[in-house]
């Protein structure tokens, strides 16, 4: 029997935005389905998301913005991965994030991006497969 290390992921909340419903309910859902889960809580900067993922070495960080700053600040965070020397880190990004801006985040070089009805079961796979790309994968122990 071949035994897994589950693949620990960062859940996030950059900026002033103080909602964190989605932003739990996706670490349950992921915790659920076997991953490591670390939740930063609320009003983080990029520098602080940054630190905590390389702290924790976790092989992907989700990020959950429901107050209109994403373009500024998902892509503050991947800056501040870059800047840690840990850019190679997949970013996910979620919360009310109109149609238009979806490109623009995908151009910067999120992961993936999720809107409000997107399946549990989508972000789910979408997190694994991130895992399973980026270099900081747990297979790495």
């Amino acid at each position: 029997m071949s035994t897994t290390t589950p693949h620990r992921v960062l859940i996030a909340k950059p900026g002033l935005d103080g909602h964190d419903r989605g932003a739990k309910f996706i670490a349950r859902a992921l915790r659920d389905h076997g991953f490591e889960v670390i939740y930063t809580g609320i009003r983080r900067s990029p520098e602080e998301i940054a630190a905590a993922a390389i702290q924790e070495d976790v092989a992907a960080i989700g990020l959950s913005s429901l107050s209109g700053a994403h373009l500024r600040l998902f892509p503050a965070v991947l800056t501040a991965l870059k800047n840690q020397g840990a850019g190679d880190i997949p970013v996910l990004g979620g919360g009310v994030i109109p149609d238009e801006d979806i490109k623009t985040l995908l151009a910067a070089g999120l992961h993936a991006i999720f809107t409000p009805g997107t399946p549990a079961a989508t972000i789910i796979e979408a997190f694994r497969a991130a895992c399973q790309t980026g270099s900081h994968s747990d297979s790495d122990d």
